[in-house]
């Protein structure tokens, strides 16, 4: 390229002035002129000078004139803060020039001119016309770059635009596809991975990604990519996850590979087998076991016996007991804690203090609390303190200060203080199982399934204990019985209890309310599995119900055991829906609506929430009971993302202003799942004012979401506003005991565990916490005839949900390891530049620690590598070999 004749003075950026108002008439060119400075002007007259010449009909001069302009152009578009001074002069011209351009013969030169007026299009072409795109490919096949950032970025949107209209016209885009490759080289060498990403979604190409990315930015792209999975449309999102996933595999990030299988549910065991450190596979078994996926490890993934021993316990999830009680020995909180230390009864001043009823209910109520408070410690006052008198222990006594149907809940809460340690659990429970009491014994069973919730084994102890008793003539034993198989095997899809619960399902001699337990055990089992032959005997079981029983309010679960078993799942459960159309109409609504709001469960599918909101937007009549999911499944699918989240809470609002009774009675429960172990204030605050309000159902329901959105987090704020409804409500027996089950749900293991169906940085969603927690709020759409009445032992179908909030390290043997960590605030650190920290307002502490909802924590050491990026739960950490101490 030969450099002009005489080199021009560059237009200094200090004094670019704003182009001058277009005001003054007539003497705006002359006003324009003298204005400038000597600079400017001499830049103008130069610039002037190139345009006549370029139109010369020597091609010599011409060539000359153009290299200059170039020059000129490439020289000012650095600076972007202000519209470049060659640009600026140059606009009057961009007509003379274009009609100049069509007139030239096909030459070297005509590119050449052509590349000019594509950068002279970035400020001059109207909007819509892309004529800088039109230009960029008539000229010289380039390099684009060297024309600025600006001018990329315009081309970038230019070609969405075309590439739209070609897709519509059937026109070829091979031509826009080469210069998308040059763009993308261009925005991946300048850490503009976002937009790299952006333009190749817009033209339905991001294979083409895996091509560009190294190791200097490929964890950004994914986590661009992964971040903006929640908001795409249906097939895009999971296109963008594989993208993410095949990234990661190339560059050996395992870990968050799998986490991304872990959401596609698939190439789980891709990700076992492409590596051969064993170490990793601990980490990756902790990470499915948190997750709740049942996985066999076989010969693939392990070949040495005691190898595949090793992984299969990991993620059978039997270290999780162990780890637990060691966070609560660490952070001093074995001592076990009675009803009465939770309830502060000193604390309340005035009436209702002194209320020391030993009623059934407050006895039942003091059972939901003991369990929840201690669950998990092993130990209590209630059920497992030993007592001075007799050797038999005092839980028979505890046992017996219960009625009827309350010893079922007293003997189901040992499992839940025993939660996670199956030995011992089963040891204590056995007892009960020889009882003459019915109730006793369905409690036992019931208790077995709970303490093997999300532990498995391999010689199955609780479906070898309660296949015996499913068949009984007691239907309360039954229900015991199935719920427990239900609880113990959630997720697992376990094919034998397929057989046996289905059975009891076809048989049309089963009461009502054992047919309903073994559909929702069905759908807890199969959770998201869309097992067509489930659902049809679901289905038969709807069809077949008379005008009576569809009255009950029991009949309500069934829906929800056929939304179950498609949970997450969006498209396929279209088929089921359109049968669920045809029941009796006292039953189809209800069922429709159910099934879409699980289906598109923390999917945050917007569409699917409008259309929600329309049917919360009808007046009915009476006695139609479909709003309530509705208004439930506004919450279900917006809980997807923090956004969504936020416009949900706004929208529940509105609903409370306007919407009928039965929509009222469940906006507090959409609240509760939408902020579930998260107690935001402004929730907090509108639940506070619910729970005082005129109908009794409403005033419920915030209650006990009250403990929801506090659930495990010791929120002193939200155990003050109970205490002080304990005391409101002293009278009413209905609502005390709300006002209990909540302040059990608010210091839930002692304020180490938490209910969000959440983990790992609230990017995965686990289908039997999700599946657990629905299940619960669905009987809470009723409580008076489901937890008030005589099943209240749904409530223990919440611990499903019950999960450790800790971040606990261990070595390369699996022993714990105290190292230091910061735990802050998670910052979203989505397409910012540069590496912005990723937690703010830190604090250092030893491990292990809790994490509370929207933490985070990163090693505050660098003598120890993680092997995952994200630290929660079981965390192994390998010396990191070019540490050297001080």
């Amino acid at each position: 390229m030969a450099p002009p004749e005489h080199p021009t003075p560059t237009a200094p950026s200090e004094h670019s002035q704003p182009p001058p108002p277009a005001v003054a008439k007539g003497k705006g060119k002359k006003k324009d002129d003298d204005d400038l400075s000597e600079e400017d002007q001499a830049l103008k007259d130069q610039l002037d000078l190139y345009v006549l010449r370029s139109q010369d009909a020597d091609p010599g001069v011409q060539k000359l004139a153009l290299e200059s302009m170039r020059q000129e152009i490439r020289s000012a578009t650095s600076s972007m803060t202000s519209v470049p001074k060659p640009l600026k002069f140059l606009r009057p011209h961009y007509g003379t020039l274009k009609s100049y351009f069509e007139t030239m013969p096909e030459s070297e030169l005509k590119k050449y001119m052509a590349d000019i007026l594509s950068v002279l299009a970035l400020t001059m072409s109207i909007e819509g016309e892309r004529e800088s795109l039109k230009y960029r490919l008539l000229g010289s096949e380039g390099d684009i770059g060297s024309w600025g950032h600006e001018y990329v970025r315009n081309l970038a949107g230019e070609i969405a635009q075309e590439f739209q209209k070609r897709q519509d016209d059937d026109l070829p885009i091979d031509a826009l596809m080469e210069l998308v490759q040059q763009i993308i080289s261009f925005h991946m060498k300048h850490n503009a991975e976002p937009e790299a990403v952006d333009l190749l979604m817009e033209v339905e190409d991001l294979d083409l990604l895996v091509e560009h990315v190294d190791t200097t930015n490929y964890k950004r792209a994914c986590l661009y990519l992964t971040s903006s999975s929640k908001y795409l449309p249906a097939p895009d999102d999971m296109l963008a996850l594989d993208i993410a996933y095949t990234i990661y595999m190339k560059f050996g990030d395992l870990a968050s590979a799998l986490r991304i299988a872990l959401q596609l549910e698939k190439y789980v065991k891709q990700v076992y087998t492409s590596t051969d450190d064993f170490l990793l596979k601990k980490q990756f078994s902790y990470i499915i076991a948190r997750h709740g996926l049942a996985m066999e490890i076989d010969d693939e993934i392990a070949a040495d016996d005691n190898d595949k021993e090793v992984l299969q316990e990991i993620v059978n999830n039997t270290k999780l007991s162990e780890g637990y009680l060691t966070l609560a020995r660490d952070i001093e909180v074995m001592e076990p804690k009675s009803p009465e230390d939770i309830y502060k009864v000193h604390l309340i001043d005035g009436r209702g203090a002194s209320s020391s009823l030993d009623s059934a209910r407050q006895n039942l109520a003091a059972t939901f609390v003991n369990a929840f408070v201690n669950a998990g410690f092993g130990q209590d006052k209630l059920m497992t303190a030993p007592s001075d008198s007799s050797s038999s222990g005092s839980s028979g006594n505890w046992l017996f200060k219960n009625k009827e149907h309350g010893k079922a809940s007293a003997a189901a809460s040992l499992g839940m203080i025993l939660l996670w340690d199956t030995d011992s659990g089963l040891a204590q429970l056995d007892k009960y199982l020889h009882s003459n009491d019915t109730h006793v014994v369905a409690g036992a069973l019931l208790g077995i399934g709970i303490v093997t919730c999300g532990v498995k084994n391999d010689c199955d102890p609780a479906l070898a204990i309660l296949m015996e008793y499913i068949g009984k003539d007691d239907s309360n034993i039954r229900i015991g019985a199935i719920l427990g198989l239900g609880i113990a095997y959630a997720g697992s899809q376990k094919e034998e209890l397929k057989m046996h619960l289905s059975a009891v399902l076809g048989d049309s001699q089963s009461p009502l309310e054992v047919l309903v337990f073994s559909a929702i055990a069905l759908g807890l089992v199969f959770v998201g599995s869309c097992n067509e032959e489930i659902a049809q005997s679901i289905i038969f079981a709807l069809m077949e119900r008379s005008e009576a029983e569809l009255a009950e309010p029991i009949i309500r679960l069934l829906p929800v055991a056929l939304g179950l078993l498609y949970l997450g799942k969006q498209e396929s459960v279209e088929a089921t829906a359109e049968v669920s159309k045809t029941f009796d109409e006292k039953i189809g609504k209800y069922c429709d609506v159910t099934l879409m709001s699980l289906a598109y469960a923390g999917t945050g599918n917007v569409l699917k929430v409008q259309k929600l909101l329309g049917i919360c937007s009808q007046h009915l009549e009476k006695g139609e009971t479909h709003q309530g999911p509705a208004v439930l499944g506004i919450a279900l699918i917006a809980m997807a993302e923090e956004l969504g989240a936020e416009m949900a809470v706004r929208s529940l609002e509105r609903l409370l202003q306007y919407g009928e009774q039965n929509i009222r009675r469940a906006v507090p429960l959409a609240l509760g799942i939408l902020c579930i172990s998260n107690p935001k204030v402004n929730v907090m605050d509108t639940l506070s004012r619910l729970s005082h309000d005129a109908d009794a159902d409403v005033s419920m329901a915030a209650i006990i979401s009250l403990g929801l959105i506090g659930a495990g987090t010791n929120n002193a704020r939200i155990a003050g506003m109970l205490r002080n409804l304990s005391s409101y409500y002293y009278k009413e027996a209905a609502h005390l005991f709300c006002v209990r089950i909540a302040q059990g749900l608010v210091h839930l293991g002692k304020g180490l565990l938490t209910l969000s169906p959440y983990h790992s940085d609230r990017f995965l969603l686990s289908p039997m916490a999700l599946g657990g927690l629905v299940t619960v709020l669905h009987a809470c759409l009723d409580m008076k005839s489901t937890i008030l009445g005589k099943y209240h032992y749904i409530l223990y179908i919440i611990v499903l949900a019950m999960q450790p909030r800790m971040l606990l390290t261990v070595d390369e043997d699996l022993k714990p390891l105290s190292v230091p960590v910061r735990v802050g605030q998670a910052v979203d650190v989505v397409g910012q530049a540069g590496r912005p920290k990723t937690i703010t307002g830190f604090q250092t502490h030893s491990t292990p620690v809790l994490l509370a909802a929207g933490e985070r924590a990163e090693l505050a050491t660098e003598k120890y590598i993680p092997l995952t990026p994200v630290l929660e739960g079981f965390v192994i950490l390998k010396k990191n070999p070019e540490y050297h101490e001080e």
